[in-house]
């Protein structure tokens, strides 16, 4: 039964999904401020490094010979060609962080987020919507980071991404920040003391109260 156990995830997989402007970014980056164990998945890319970034920290850097190499060997929970470059979640690296007990989190669309729930069905996927259309198109404004027009696409995508909620375990509506937030934290919280989590992770406890 205790090599049965060893052998089981210690972390849950969560799956974190919304349109642009809806304030995922920000409520992810909440969380980890807020609670331990946490991981965000890096991602394989086959686009070059840009100033600033380090391999293995914010991607994991890959030749596309390597990448191709990975995709036949099935070691992607998703992966999706962007612009030319290839984009892709490695399922033994996440397996890894599960196996010491971390919560990760991949931060995809509905699209890579129905691969991966193929591919490993307990994952907890959780999807966070704006309030309103008004009050996401103006976010996206205010960001001033796009043109007129870059929004009218972007507010296009979020209806599309938007109509694939009913898939995901979990509704976030990000109207209040702090709100949105703690709703986020309860989720991993409650997620955490699961009897089979629990098991793994107290097994001393356990054993000196049972005996």
């Amino acid at each position: 039964m205790a090599n049965k156990q060893n052998q089981t995830p210690a972390g849950h997989l969560y799956i974190v999904s919304a349109p642009s402007g809806a304030g995922k970014t920000s409520l992810v980056g909440a969380l980890f401020e807020a609670l331990p164990n946490l991981r965000v998945s890096i991602s394989n890319t086959t686009r070059a490094i840009r100033p600033g970034e380090k391999d293995g920290s914010d991607y994991f850097f890959t030749d596309i010979a390597q990448f191709k190499a990975m995709i036949e060997q099935g070691d992607f929970l998703e992966h999706a060609s962007v612009f030319g470059n290839f984009y892709g979640t490695s399922k033994s690296a996440v397996l890894t962080q599960l196996k010491q007990g971390m919560d990760v989190i991949l931060e995809i669309d509905w699209q890579g987020a129905q691969l991966v729930r193929e591919k490993m069905p307990a994952a907890i996927s959780i999807f966070i919507l704006p309030p309103s259309l008004e009050v996401l198109e103006q976010r996206l404004t205010d960001r001033q980071q796009d043109s007129a027009e870059q929004i009218q696409r972007r507010m296009r995508d979020a209806v599309s991404e938007m109509s694939h909620y009913h898939e995901y375990d979990y509704l976030i509506v990000n109207d209040d920040f702090s709100t949105a937030a703690a709703e986020l934290q309860s989720i991993i919280i409650a997620a955490r003391q699961e009897q089979r989590i629990q098991s793994i992770r107290q097994q001393d406890l356990l054993q000196n109260l049972l005996n």
